[in-house]
């Protein structure tokens, strides 16, 4: 038995229209109802502004905050009756999952939302999760559900993603401007020219496009989940993918996987940024501790514990971390040896300002 994740975006469940098209999403349902039978399943669904769009008669609305949550709200009960009622033609229950960056990004909170997954599937019940666009702000967004359904496929310590859009997958070029593009099938590690290669939201319905399903696969595959971008109009693609057949574009799972508490870094929200030297820089490629004498820069304000990036001096991002030390001892502290600390500070907290086991490097 396996876990599988899928995803759904707002432009597969319109099939290409402006409303949610249920004759699609009924044949959506008659698939999982299948995969349902001998696998976990958990369904990630967008849709829930355009539902509301299309229940309140596509009203002309500026392009405000306030009115895009309006319509995640009016919608989101619209896009959960859908799935109900269309689920309960095979006889089986859901249950609707709301998340925010906030749910996620507190170690507690994580652990609680998985033991609520976990409660779900063993009673055979099929979670069906959106962001809770309702309430959430920018600093508590996910962002895009691409990024929430790894998020969730971690929660779930999932075997499988599937990554439902309206391109087969991940080509050598947009195939839609280059008849000569080809279908990458298999993609071992997502390198920089694997992300140069996607764009954005096609559609212009979600928030999404194929470089946040990039993102979203190298999140999953470093945390130990195969993921899979395919068609969603594909006929009977989720049997297919599930039984193994070569569909869309697999992204295999890396081999050095992180280990849980480093999963969970991809989710918790970064309040600060460092900037390493040439030596750091090395050592953290070979995955050691960040000393602070390798540090030359400190932004932001953040205390001990909380999550920064580091970054080189050219500006690229190599790695997460939690810090030993807040913003203004770091600054204190930065370019000086480990046994100069407690001289400096008049306390220690180790001698590194990021330790191995609390980071992850890209």
């Amino acid at each position: 038995m396996k876990t599988i994740v899928i995803k759904f975006g707002t432009s597969t469940l319109t099939h290409g229209g402006k409303s949610l098209s249920r004759p699609y999403m009924l044949e959506l349902v008659k698939q999982i109802a299948q995969l349902h039978k001998h696998h976990r399943v958990i369904v990630v669904t967008s849709g829930a502004a355009a539902a509301g769009r299309d229940y309140l008669g596509h009203p002309e609305l500026a392009k405000t905050l306030a009115y895009k949550q309006m319509l995640a709200a009016v919608g989101q009960s619209q896009l959960i009756r859908t799935w109900e009622n269309l689920f309960d033609i095979y006889g089986i229950n859901i249950g609707q999952i709301l998340l925010t960056r906030a749910d996620i990004d507190d170690r507690e909170r994580f652990l609680n939302a998985r033991d609520t997954l976990n409660a779900l599937l063993e009673q055979k019940i099929i979670p069906v999760i959106n962001e809770n666009d309702t309430v959430a702000t920018e600093e508590f967004k996910v962002g895009d559900n691409d990024n929430l359904s790894a998020l969730v496929a971690i929660l779930a310590q999932a075997d499988q993603l599937y990554l439902l859009t309206d391109q087969e997958g991940l080509f050598t070029a947009d195939p839609r401007k280059d008849p000569s593009a080809t279908l990458l099938s298999v993609v071992e590690k997502i390198t920089p020219e694997i992300r140069q290669i996607a764009g954005g939201s096609s559609t212009g319905l979600g928030t999404g496009g194929m470089s946040t399903k990039i993102i979203a696969a190298d999140i999953a595959t470093r945390s130990g989940v195969e993921t899979i971008i395919a068609s969603g109009s594909r006929e009977n693609v989720l049997v297919d993918l599930a039984n193994g057949q070569a569909i869309g574009s697999k992204f295999l799972v890396q081999s050095d996987c992180l280990e849980g508490r480093k999963q969970w870094l991809f989710a918790a929200p970064q309040v600060g940024s460092i900037v390493v030297d040439k030596g750091a820089e090395t050592a953290l490629l070979q995955h050691k501790s960040l000393l602070p004498v390798g540090i030359l820069e400190v932004k932001g304000e953040f205390a001990r514990g909380e999550l920064v990036k580091v970054f080189n001096t050219e500006g690229k991002p190599l790695a997460l971390g939690l810090v030993r030390y807040g913003d203004e001892a770091l600054r204190r502290i930065k370019g000086q040896k480990s046994a100069e600390i407690e001289h400096l500070l008049g306390y220690e907290f180790g001698t590194v300002a990021i330790h191995s086991d609390e980071m992850v490097v890209y």
